[in-house]
């Protein structure tokens, strides 16, 4: 996965019904433009993530 700041990424809810967390990539700490994320959830909460397959920058096309 590659990002860059001010993107926002989904991460999908992992069992049926559990809600997706969307959120804004305020830092990219890789080397370009890789993982690790500094992203800022819509609840407000920050966090340092290494996406999963879970996880997709919003409006990217799925490759594969």
């Amino acid at each position: 996965m590659h990002a860059t700041v001010g993107e926002r990424l989904i991460i999908h809810g992992k069992q049926v019904g559990q809600a997706a967390r969307r959120g804004e990539i305020l830092e990219v700490r890789g080397d370009e433009g890789g993982p690790p994320y500094l992203v800022r959830f819509d609840d407000g909460h920050e966090t340092l993530l290494y996406p999963g397959a879970d996880c997709e920058i919003e409006g990217e096309q799925p490759t594969g």
